[in-house]
């Protein structure tokens, strides 16, 4: 984020009622990751825990670390079973080393992926494994361009608000050999990601995951907004009775060497 100003702010219930896409699409990078029964792996940036069911189901035994709080209390509700803590991406240390670490849809949140990486490694054991998931360059691109568009005749600069990070497959290869990774497996494409709930559903998205553009306006003024980049985006995104937002994805597998 830009500043304590900007901070994301997260709506757990949100996210898990109209966004569940998110660990829909993230179940499909479990194969690639491959957990086998008895490793030890950290969910970076696990939101409501969906996933780290998902690889506690596969014999593994998961930590779910993520930096919101609210995020943490949904997951330790839905999996009290499981091991939840609050902790930032970008500078944590915990007591143990980890087989392997698994992050889906939570890296391009993090605008520091040097420290990332470097917290990545250390919580990893010699020849662990690093798979995960994010948004990659161009990602979003048409509904970024629209926001900038709207906020910039409202006189905010919206390159300041912007919370994400969208590397391409060569600068984020750059950043995790630079640490001592052999990177593996890299794929980077479009990922056409439809929004529930007809018409509201590119509302619902923008309330949660553009939240840090939107800070200082009222609610009158935030539908406003809202309006006005669905106007410009809908020729592109708006398909029969559904929004379809144009992800494109980074997917790696890398080992610590």
């Amino acid at each position: 984020m830009s500043g304590s100003n900007m901070k994301q702010n997260w709506d757990a219930n949100l996210y898990d009622g109209k966004l569940g896409f998110v660990a829909e699409f993230g179940k499909g990078l479990l194969s690639l990751l491959e957990p086998q029964t008895g490793e030890k792996i950290l969910d970076l940036g696990c939101g409501t825990g969906d996933l780290t069911a998902e690889i506690a189901a596969c014999g593994a035994v998961p930590v779910g670390l993520d930096m919101s709080t609210e995020m943490i209390f949904k997951a330790q509700q839905k999996y009290p079973n499981l091991r939840f803590l609050q902790g930032d991406g970008e500078s944590f240390q915990l007591e143990q080393n980890f087989d392997a670490v698994f992050s889906n849809a939570a890296l391009h949140w993090m605008k520091k992926p040097e420290k990332v990486i470097e917290s990545v490694r250390g919580a990893l054991r010699q020849g662990g494994r690093f798979t995960a998931e994010f948004g990659g360059k161009g990602n979003v691109q048409t509904i970024v361009k629209a926001i900038s568009t709207v906020l910039e005749k409202q006189g905010v600069d919206p390159g300041e608000r912007n919370p994400w990070y969208f590397p391409s497959i060569g600068e984020y290869a750059q950043i995790l050999e630079n640490q001592g990774f052999r990177l593996t497996y890299a794929a980077h494409f479009d990922r056409p990601t439809p929004l529930k709930d007809g018409e509201n559903g590119l509302d619902h998205w923008l309330n949660m995951f553009g939240d840090s553009f939107f800070k200082g306006f009222s609610e009158g003024q935030k539908d406003l907004i809202f309006t006005q980049v669905k106007d410009l985006v809908r020729p592109q995104l708006f398909h029969g009775n559904q929004w379809i937002a144009d992800y494109k994805r980074i997917r790696i597998l890398a080992i610590k060497e």
